[in-house]
Protein backbone atom coordinates (compact mmCIF):
# COMPACT_ATOMS: atom_id res chain seq x y z
CA UNK A 1 0.00 0.00 0.00
CA UNK A 2 3.18 2.48 0.75
CA UNK A 3 4.61 2.01 -2.88
CA UNK A 4 1.38 2.68 -4.40
CA UNK A 5 0.95 5.71 -2.94
CA UNK A 6 4.36 6.79 -2.69
CA UNK A 7 3.84 5.81 -6.65
CA UNK A 8 1.24 7.99 -6.76
CA UNK A 9 2.69 10.69 -5.31
CA UNK A 10 5.68 10.64 -7.00
CA UNK A 11 3.30 10.49 -10.74
CA UNK A 12 1.32 13.51 -9.39
CA UNK A 13 4.67 15.63 -8.80
CA UNK A 14 6.39 14.86 -11.95
CA UNK A 15 2.92 15.55 -13.88
CA UNK A 16 2.84 18.54 -11.69
CA UNK A 17 6.03 19.93 -12.77
CA UNK A 18 5.74 18.93 -16.48
CA UNK A 19 2.15 21.24 -16.73
CA UNK A 20 3.69 23.85 -14.68
CA UNK A 21 6.83 23.96 -16.15
CA UNK A 22 9.55 26.39 -14.97
CA UNK A 23 7.65 29.42 -14.43
CA UNK A 24 6.94 31.92 -11.32
CA UNK A 25 3.57 32.83 -11.28
CA UNK A 26 0.45 32.33 -9.38
CA UNK A 27 -1.29 28.56 -9.40
CA UNK A 28 -3.61 28.26 -12.63
CA UNK A 29 -7.06 27.20 -11.47
CA UNK A 30 -6.46 23.91 -12.30
CA UNK A 31 -2.83 23.42 -10.22
CA UNK A 32 -4.97 24.60 -7.28
CA UNK A 33 -7.71 22.29 -7.66
CA UNK A 34 -5.20 19.34 -8.16
CA UNK A 35 -2.98 20.55 -4.93
CA UNK A 36 -5.95 21.08 -3.04
CA UNK A 37 -7.85 17.44 -3.88
CA UNK A 38 -4.25 15.94 -3.92
CA UNK A 39 -3.82 17.13 0.26
CA UNK A 40 -8.06 15.95 0.91
CA UNK A 41 -6.97 12.12 -0.71
CA UNK A 42 -3.83 11.64 -0.33
CA UNK A 43 -0.87 13.18 1.47
CA UNK A 44 -3.16 14.67 4.91
CA UNK A 45 -3.86 10.95 7.29
CA UNK A 46 -6.16 11.29 9.42
CA UNK A 47 -9.09 11.23 7.43
CA UNK A 48 -11.23 8.64 9.59
CA UNK A 49 -10.46 9.99 13.19
CA UNK A 50 -12.86 10.87 15.35
CA UNK A 51 -12.33 14.03 18.03
CA UNK A 52 -12.92 12.32 21.73
CA UNK A 53 -13.38 15.83 23.07
CA UNK A 54 -16.53 17.36 23.31
CA UNK A 55 -17.38 20.83 22.26
CA UNK A 56 -17.96 22.70 25.25
CA UNK A 57 -17.77 26.34 25.64
CA UNK A 58 -14.76 25.19 28.36
CA UNK A 59 -13.04 23.24 25.64
CA UNK A 60 -13.30 25.93 23.06
CA UNK A 61 -11.82 28.05 24.62
CA UNK A 62 -9.23 25.72 26.10
CA UNK A 63 -8.37 25.62 22.31
CA UNK A 64 -8.57 29.67 21.50
CA UNK A 65 -5.87 29.41 24.54
CA UNK A 66 -3.54 27.01 22.93
CA UNK A 67 -4.19 28.16 19.03
CA UNK A 68 -3.73 32.32 20.59
CA UNK A 69 -0.43 30.71 22.28
CA UNK A 70 1.24 29.18 18.88
CA UNK A 71 -1.01 29.52 15.69
CA UNK A 72 -1.88 33.26 16.04
CA UNK A 73 1.49 34.31 14.88
CA UNK A 74 0.62 32.75 11.00
CA UNK A 75 -3.46 32.84 11.00
CA UNK A 76 -3.80 35.99 13.51
CA UNK A 77 -6.05 35.21 16.83
CA UNK A 78 -9.82 35.03 15.02
CA UNK A 79 -8.08 31.95 12.63
CA UNK A 80 -8.72 34.21 9.62
CA UNK A 81 -5.52 36.27 9.26
CA UNK A 82 -6.85 39.34 10.43
CA UNK A 83 -3.31 41.31 11.13
CA UNK A 84 -0.89 39.03 9.61
CA UNK A 85 1.04 41.38 7.16
CA UNK A 86 2.24 38.31 5.38
CA UNK A 87 -0.75 36.16 5.12
CA UNK A 88 -1.59 36.82 1.72
CA UNK A 89 2.23 37.42 0.36
CA UNK A 90 3.95 34.21 0.96
CA UNK A 91 3.77 31.25 -1.45
CA UNK A 92 1.17 29.44 -1.03
CA UNK A 93 -0.61 32.20 0.83
CA UNK A 94 -2.28 31.00 4.46
CA UNK A 95 -5.49 30.14 3.85
CA UNK A 96 -8.06 31.65 6.38
CA UNK A 97 -9.43 28.73 8.88
CA UNK A 98 -12.77 29.70 8.16
CA UNK A 99 -12.20 29.01 4.42
CA UNK A 100 -14.44 26.28 2.66
CA UNK A 101 -10.80 24.29 1.94
CA UNK A 102 -9.64 24.39 5.67
CA UNK A 103 -13.51 23.39 6.66
CA UNK A 104 -13.89 20.29 4.72
CA UNK A 105 -11.28 18.94 6.08
CA UNK A 106 -12.56 16.00 8.80
CA UNK A 107 -11.53 16.84 12.05
CA UNK A 108 -8.80 13.63 12.04
CA UNK A 109 -7.00 15.33 8.86
CA UNK A 110 -6.93 18.99 10.69
CA UNK A 111 -5.35 16.85 13.91
CA UNK A 112 -3.21 15.33 11.11
CA UNK A 113 -2.20 18.89 10.14
CA UNK A 114 -1.31 20.88 13.10
CA UNK A 115 0.75 17.84 14.90
CA UNK A 116 3.34 17.18 11.45
CA UNK A 117 2.25 20.59 9.36
CA UNK A 118 2.29 20.67 5.98
CA UNK A 119 5.64 20.37 3.77
CA UNK A 120 6.52 22.46 1.59
CA UNK A 121 4.00 25.04 2.74
CA UNK A 122 5.00 27.35 5.93
CA UNK A 123 2.52 24.75 8.29
CA UNK A 124 5.37 23.91 10.52
CA UNK A 125 4.56 20.49 12.74
CA UNK A 126 3.61 21.09 16.28
CA UNK A 127 3.87 17.35 17.56
CA UNK A 128 6.55 18.82 19.96
CA UNK A 129 4.91 21.97 21.19
CA UNK A 130 1.12 20.32 22.28
CA UNK A 131 -0.46 17.22 23.37
CA UNK A 132 -2.93 15.19 21.21
CA UNK A 133 -5.40 16.32 23.77
CA UNK A 134 -4.47 19.52 23.23
CA UNK A 135 -4.63 19.58 18.83
CA UNK A 136 -7.92 17.87 19.71
CA UNK A 137 -8.85 21.26 21.78
CA UNK A 138 -7.46 23.38 19.12
CA UNK A 139 -9.61 21.74 16.13
CA UNK A 140 -13.10 22.31 18.66
CA UNK A 141 -11.40 26.26 18.27
CA UNK A 142 -11.15 25.86 14.21
CA UNK A 143 -14.54 24.81 13.91
CA UNK A 144 -16.10 27.63 16.30
CA UNK A 145 -13.87 30.06 15.01
CA UNK A 146 -15.27 33.86 15.83
CA UNK A 147 -16.27 36.43 13.29
CA UNK A 148 -13.29 37.66 11.01
CA UNK A 149 -11.78 40.77 12.97
CA UNK A 150 -13.68 40.41 16.30
CA UNK A 151 -10.48 39.45 18.58
CA UNK A 152 -8.31 42.32 17.04
CA UNK A 153 -4.67 42.43 15.66
CA UNK A 154 -2.06 40.47 17.02
CA UNK A 155 0.20 42.36 19.49
CA UNK A 156 3.22 40.77 17.82
CA UNK A 157 2.10 43.18 14.66
CA UNK A 158 1.20 46.17 16.15
CA UNK A 159 -2.25 45.95 16.98
CA UNK A 160 -4.21 45.84 20.07
CA UNK A 161 -5.42 42.02 20.84
CA UNK A 162 -9.31 43.06 22.05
Amino acid sequence: MRSVRFLSLSLLSILSIGLSGCRVSAPSATETHVVNWTKHHITIGGKKDVNPVAASAENIEDGKQNFTSYCMVCHGLDGQNTGVPFATSIAPPIPSLSSAEVQAYTDGQLKWIIKNGISPSGMPASATEFSDDDIWHIVLYIRHLPPAGSLGEPTVYGGSAK
